[in-house]
């Protein structure tokens, strides 16, 4: 699919039979990398086939940089009364949200300087968890090797468990775990096992980890978020850019790439295309093993010694 011609500043685009306008296609969206609109788009074109299926059936939260992203930037969660047609919504709580399922809807969103996408565990058919994410957030890009520890640390644990798990770059200074699930727990039970979890890690290993809220407690340790995984919270959706001056995506991973050499800012716009172009894709088989989690045996053992 091509995005119509470099120059114009104004071109339409027909995507699976629906005409997407195209708009300002030479601004600026990142000045240090010099990334234009246009660039954002072909990128989107790129990852649209394995970011869409994390963005299918979920309440869409972006952050938009209408102004690039050095400027004013805000979040949205309401549907705008001026997308066009194709632009499925559903409304929750009031909120007219936008599910983006598919290209067209995803270009529509991109063209409106959608930068940032995120998600809720859940679909818009249930009320429960399609997905435990474990949040591994270090105190700033420079003690990124904290996040890796973590992650090496809780893919043992994860292992001795038989539980399938998945990683990722959050695009910004940390690392998300992933453990799909069937969607037949309850947030009430996947919080039994990701306290469980988090205890484990600050019990084990108090100088390096805590489950401290107050950042001005937590002493340049890592924070494990555990209460970011429920019901209305949202995270950044695998193959996302992030709204940082480098362009970042939230980068699927293969488990053998994370050790102490891998670095926050390895992951550009750019490197993300060459990935997908060589068929690096840690995430491909995530959807197959929600069928094959042994999420319920992990659940008796924990529940059962509590």
């Amino acid at each position: 699919m091509h995005v119509g011609s470099h120059t114009k500043t104004r071109s339409e685009l027909s995507i699976d039979g629906v005409q997407v306008a195209l708009t300002n296609l030479e601004k600026v969206l990142w000045p240090k990398t010099s990334i234009k609109k246009y660039d954002f788009l072909k990128f989107l074109t790129v990852v649209a086939p394995h970011m869409l299926p994390f963005l299918r059936d979920r309440l869409l939260t972006v952050i938009r940089f209408p102004n690039g992203v050095l400027h004013e930037s805000f979040y949205q969660k309401n549907c705008p009364d001026y997308a066009p047609e194709f632009v499925k919504t559903v409304q929750r709580e009031g909120i007219d949200y936008i599910v983006c399922s598919n290209l067209p809807a995803l270009f529509w969103l991109g063209n409106q300087a959608a930068i940032e996408y995120h998600i809720p565990f859940q679909t818009i058919k249930s009320n429960d968890p399609s997905e435990i994410v474990l949040d591994l957030d270090p105190p700033s890009q420079n003690e990124f090797s904290l996040a890796v520890e973590a992650a090496l640390i809780l893919k043992e644990v994860f292992d001795s468990l038989k539980l399938l798990s998945f990683i990722k770059t959050s695009g910004n200074k940390g690392l998300q775990i992933y453990l799909p699930l069937d969607g037949s727990f309850s947030y009430a039970q996947t919080r039994v096992f990701t306290s469980f979890i988090a205890t484990f890690l600050e019990t084990k290993y108090p100088k390096s980890f805590t489950t401290e809220r107050l950042k001005k407690n937590r002493n340049n340790r890592l924070y494990i978020d555990f209460l970011q995984h429920g019901e209305g919270k949202t995270i950044i959706a695998p193959y996302s850019l992030r709204g940082n001056e480098n362009a970042l995506m939230a980068t699927p991973l293969h488990w053998s790439e994370v050790n102490e050499s891998l670095r926050p800012t390895d992951f550009p716009m750019e490197e993300g295309i060459r990935r997908i172009s060589n068929g690096i894709l840690p995430f491909e088989n995530f959807f197959e093993a929600k069928q094959k989690q042994p999420f319920d045996m992990v659940l008796k053992k924990l529940t059962s010694s509590e």
